[in-house]
């Protein structure tokens, strides 16, 4: 959503006198503060004003290719360099990369095919190029192609089997990703993306013990300087008796929903637990852990006394879960509130059974979340046309910028009741009256699993770690099944999903 705020001190002075650091550090900051369309116009109303600037300018093609999916807006820049320096070869590289990332993949590796007949000595560095351009929109199965060929003959950089072993963790064989992993950082042991990379795959893969281990390595991934950072980090093992912590919120809803259940270890070692997260969970979690103090992290000011702080996905490591049957396995360990139960219950149309849909993830800004988003959403034309018609109540669960799609629903009534809700809590509540609840992988997910709902996840191809790599249930999650897409299109699975619905239906009881 666009945020209305002031520009910070500065527009004037990079008007007057931009430099490429000055015009990225402001452009920037109006992107972290929601002011997407503010920077998007300072960065363009610069260029224009200095076109022979080419720093400048790829500068701004830079700054708009970080925060946002405009890559038209990226490749008119990135053009416009290479009109007055056609042979930059960073810029031809730029080019190729945004026009994979917008879809032109023929574009893009036909470019990039030309810069290995021109610049055979620059060739390794453009396969890393080209293998990390076709991962992130999506194509690891190409990159792997890629990567297989070169590896076997050409220069092997840490890069280059990183990216190997991201392909292969992408195409659901993290076993055979992970040596490559281990090669790469071999070659560059303090390279924190290929080490985050590694965690993630063990974890995959079913190493616990070893992935939560090197996942806990990981700087906290937030762009906010909240206070409680610069308090020790709570590891395994350390005495918490006795002692006040914060457990903060970061990465996404769903990582909170999912790890949060194991605050009841740190309660049994004697600890006074605060938890910090965005305001649309304070309910939930309160009325859920009445023995923690739970606090908006927008409004959490500063305050003395507390000894550590983690962030909340460090929480398996620890609780000292190493491997599933460690898992706190304590269902439902969310709660929504009696009253809310039964006002949303109220609402509800009478027929059962009720279902509960989500077809897309949160709509965010930045490039590869932008990726992200498209690789685990589907439509509500393509879900409905799977699953409809059905003998049961279907219910809206859709929540976001993507509820606005409910236009383009083409199945039976769908009922929608997500104009009432104000936070996680309505949503949990509205769930307590559903009999199932289908989704694509967003945090109502971890929300039906943790109340104990019964919920069938809609896996993206190349799913999360947390899913696994194959299998249609989760140690996370008893009350889930999992459908997995096989390839980009959510089209076949969900006609799997429909075809399970309806078999599912036929034989329902209620409760």
């Amino acid at each position: 959503m666009q945020k209305t705020g002031t520009v910070p001190p500065g527009k004037d002075a990079v008007l007057r006198s931009p430099t490429p650091e000055n015009l990225v550090q402001l452009c920037s900051t109006l992107f972290s503060t929601g002011q997407d369309l503010e920077a998007l116009r300072l960065a363009l109303e610069v260029v224009s004003s200095h076109p022979d600037d080419l720093p400048l300018t790829t500068a701004a093609a830079g700054v708009i290719s970080k925060h946002t999916a405009r890559h038209d807006v990226v490749a008119t820049l990135l053009r416009s360099v290479l009109l007055r320096e056609p042979h930059d070869i960073r810029a031809q590289s730029f080019l190729a990369y945004t026009l994979i990332a917008g879809g032109d993949l023929a574009g893009g590796i036909a470019l990039f095919s030309e810069m290995m007949a021109r610049h055979p000595g620059e060739r390794t560095s453009l396969c890393e190029y080209i293998s990390v351009s076709l991962l992130n929109a999506g194509y690891p199965l190409e990159a792997l192609q890629v990567l297989f060929h070169w590896v076997t003959d050409g220069e092997v950089t840490a890069a280059l089997l990183n990216n190997m072993g991201c392909a292969l963790e992408r195409l659901g064989r993290s076993a055979e990703a992970l040596p490559w992993y281990e090669r790469a950082l071999t070659m560059a042991p303090d390279n924190q993306a290929i080490a985050f990379g590694y965690a993630l795959t063990l974890l995959k893969a079913g190493n616990f013990r070893d992935g939560f281990a090197r996942y806990v390595d990981r700087p906290p991934r937030t762009d906010h300087e909240w206070w409680f950072l610069s308090l020790p980090r709570l590891r395994h093992g350390d005495d918490v008796a006795g002692k006040k912590i914060i457990l903060y919120q970061e990465q996404g809803l769903g990582d909170t929903i999912q790890f949060i259940r194991s605050v009841p270890y740190l309660l049994e070692q004697g600890a006074e637990v605060t938890i910090a997260v965005p305001a649309g969970l304070v309910r939930l979690l309160a009325q859920s852990f009445p023995d923690v103090s739970v606090r908006s992290i927008a409004e959490f000011g500063r305050e003395d006394g507390y000894s550590y702080a983690a962030p909340i996905p460090d929480l398996p490591f620890i609780a000292g879960v190493m491997s599933e049957s460690d898992i706190p396995a304590h269902i439902p360990y969310l709660r929504a509130d009696a009253d809310d139960i039964a006002r949303f219950a109220a609402m509800l149309p009478a027929r059962r059974p009720r279902i509960g849909l989500v077809w897309a993830g949160g709509r965010r800004v930045m490039s590869e979340d932008v990726a992200a988003d498209k690789r685990r959403s589907t439509t509500p034309a393509e879900m409905g046309a799977a699953l409809c018609p059905v003998d049961a109540t279907l219910v809206n669960l859709q929540f976001g910028p993507p509820r606005a799609e409910i236009e383009a629903w083409r199945g039976q009534p769908l009922f929608d009741p997500m104009g009432d809700i104000r936070d996680m809590a309505d949503t949990a509540a509205i769930m307590g009256s559903l009999d199932l609840i289908i989704s694509v992988d967003t945090s109502l997910v971890h929300l039906a699993g943790a109340i104990g709902r019964p919920v069938w996840l809609v896996s993206r191809w190349d799913a999360c770690w947390r899913w696994g790599d194959e299998g249609d249930s989760s140690p996370w999650y008893p009350t889930m099944r999992v459908f997995r897409a096989r390839e980009k299109s959510f089209a076949p699975v969900l006609r799997e999903v429909g075809e399970a619905l309806h078999k599912w239906v036929e034989t329902w009881q209620a409760d």
